[in-house]
């Protein structure tokens, strides 16, 4: 029985849950201070906006609104408190959760969060996400307000894990992308594989609009893209990119959204098929490519 609950609940997710919840003690329901809450203006033409906001010592929930219906969705609302003072500062409805996948960082806040709003719909791909009500699979299609929402599958960090990808006629998408994609870099590939992630990071985003904004689950940008310097050392493209993360978080900015073309040309996640990552490596299959950075980027002191 216990080799059965080990193999449900590995100890790496149960020290995980406790870390985040512990740390999040002092600062759950209060303005996070490591990043600035910052409102991007998605769309031109329809009025989608997004409201970043930190929560806990490194995650970000994003406040998707529809200016249009007044309709808002969250992703990921660890922090129910900080997600209800800005639904109210924005002066909008609350309709939709986004979960992106199980982990506590990211789900933990469901259940609370669905006692301060009725009738929220919570939507996820994993039967273990907190307060779910709309399991939804790849390709699967739900809108807010006027905005479409097409869910993408991305399993390799969790099993169940979710993007969410929004579009509005011809302007400029945007993707949410948990702990799949982060800038210039990936999540662990804790319940996956290298060719899952391959599939997720090439094959399924790196089929989007190059000009799609990138909006992921972690401010981790500056060590991911020390990393990307030590896999890249001569790459310009990721020269400039940290140097303007340093200035942004000199800021105290967040560091997204990225585009999917700037993730082309500095994440070496997404370069597995480009020579210089490829000798890196010292591989000639961009699976094995894929698999070999993600054990030294494991392993990698910034």
């Amino acid at each position: 029985m216990l080799n059965a609950m080990s193999r449900a609940s590995p100890i790496w997710l149960t020290l995980t849950s406790l870390y985040y919840k512990a740390k999040s003690i002092p600062t759950n329901g209060f303005y996070s201070t490591y990043s600035n809450r910052v409102i991007i203006k998605q769309f031109k033409k329809y009025d989608m906006k997004v409201q970043i906001l930190p929560a806990l010592q490194d995650n970000y929930m994003y406040l998707i609104i529809d200016e249009t219906s007044q309709e808002a969705a969250i992703v990921d609302p660890v922090d129910p408190d900080t997600v209800a003072c800005a639904v109210q500062q924005n002066n909008v409805s609350l309709t939709k959760v986004l979960t992106t996948h199980h982990h506590w960082d990211h789900a933990g806040g469901n259940i609370k969060l669905c006692k301060k709003f009725n009738n929220l719909q919570v939507y996820g791909g994993d039967e273990r996400i907190e307060a779910l009500t709309c399991k939804v699979k790849h390709n699967d299609i739900f809108n807010i307000g006027k905005l479409q929402v097409q869910c993408l599958s991305t399993p390799c960090h969790t099993t169940g894990h979710i993007c969410y990808y929004i579009t509005e006629n011809q302007d400029v998408p945007a993707v949410f992308t948990g702990d799949t994609l982060f800038v210039a870099g990936c999540g662990r590939f804790f319940e996956g594989t290298a060719e899952q992630m391959y599939k997720a990071l090439i094959e399924i985003l790196g089929s989007l609009p190059n000009e799609t904004k990138v909006y992921c689950g972690h401010e981790y940008t500056a060590n991911n893209l020390k990393f990307a310097k030590h896999v890249e050392p001569e790459n310009e493209a990721i020269r400039q990119k940290i140097e303007w993360v340093r200035i942004q978080r000199e800021k105290n900015n967040p560091s997204v959204p990225s585009t999917i073309q700037e993730e082309k040309l500095t994440n070496p996640f997404m370069r597995v098929h480009e020579q210089s990552v490829m000798d890196h490596t010292e591989q000639k299959d961009p699976i094995q490519t894929m698999a070999f950075l993600r054990r030294e980027k494991d392993n990698f002191k910034a």
